[in-house]
């Protein structure tokens, strides 16, 4: 997602130089994976609609204590976390559909499937798009482990964990000094550690947690749900994953809108990249 994949170049010519940068593997579970990552976003939010808490432990209902809610008063909307409240009025909890009538939803309609409430229409999407998403990372994972993407591209070399390399790439990040030339082919530390966690940890995650909120699955591997410290635990822990995906992919837009659009989506589409000039060089 958004980074070298190989450094197979065309031959250096007067112009910009052109680099195949992302393998067709990469390309396809890219799109796919944005795509049904956006569909289950969206359909989990009308499924939380329907009960705007979230707990800890085995057990929640609307009489226990929620570590957080999304709520409404007679003419407010508020969003509550901990002992921390603010207003939310006109987003989340209290504000105006398409036809200026107030709903009370947790989730304003244009951001859930479907745009209308209904929790049993929400699950279908939900469920039919989790099994896509399940299939197409277990894939990537087995391309990324044996296809050598993980040993070329994101593994982290042994200079890499320096701390004053680690630093100079948190301060190039916060300056937004974006790489140029050959570096910008390659992922930086920030970039693989982000990646491998995503890939590994967040998306499995997902995965694992909604499976243990699964009665049917409690069935077949009732370890699971133990694993997370009850069913609520695990609610809990997935939307939290969840807000956590939604971060990376803002950051994830927003770097590549910095780094130029046009560029980027051309190589995630065609595979190819036109190398940024290295500093001080130009082309005629």
């Amino acid at each position: 997602m958004g980074a070298a994949d190989t450094l197979d170049a065309s031959p250096r010519a007067a112009g910009p130089v052109r680099v195949y940068r992302h393998r067709l593997p990469v390309r396809l579970w890219h799109w796919l994976n944005a795509a049904t990552l956006l569909v289950l976003l969206m359909s989990g939010l009308m499924i939380f609609n329907a009960h705007p808490r979230l707990y800890w432990g085995q057990y929640g209902a609307n009489h226990d204590h929620a570590w957080l809610e999304i709520g409404s008063t007679r003419a407010t909307g508020y969003l509550r976390v901990g002992s921390w409240k603010v207003d939310t009025t006109g987003v989340l909890g209290h504000w105006a559909d398409g036809d200026g009538a107030t709903q009370r939803w947790a989730f304003p309609g244009w951001a859930t499937i479907p745009t209308r409430y209904s929790l049993a229409d929400g699950r279908r999407w939900h469920l039919s798009f989790a099994w896509v998403f399940a299939l197409a990372l277990s894939l990537y994972m087995v391309w990324t482990l044996f296809g050598g993407h993980l040993a070329k591209d994101l593994r982290v070399r042994r200079g890499e964990w320096a701390p004053g390399a680690i630093w100079q790439d948190l301060k190039a990040h916060a300056q937004l000094r974006l790489p140029t030339g050959e570096a910008a082919l390659r992922y930086n530390i920030l970039q693989k550690l982000s990646y491998i966690g995503v890939i590994f940890l967040l998306l499995p995650l997902m995965i694992f947690t909604g499976l243990a909120m699964s009665p049917g699955f409690n069935a077949t591997a009732p370890w699971l749900i133990d694993l997370f410290g009850g069913r609520q635990s695990a609610r809990s822990i997935h939307f939290i994953a969840a807000t956590f995906l939604l971060l990376f992919f803002l950051v994830h837009v927003a770097m590549v809108l910095l780094a130029g659009p046009a560029n980027e989506l051309r190589s995630i589409v065609t595979g190819w990249f036109r190398l940024p000039p290295a500093k001080g060089e130009g082309h005629e």
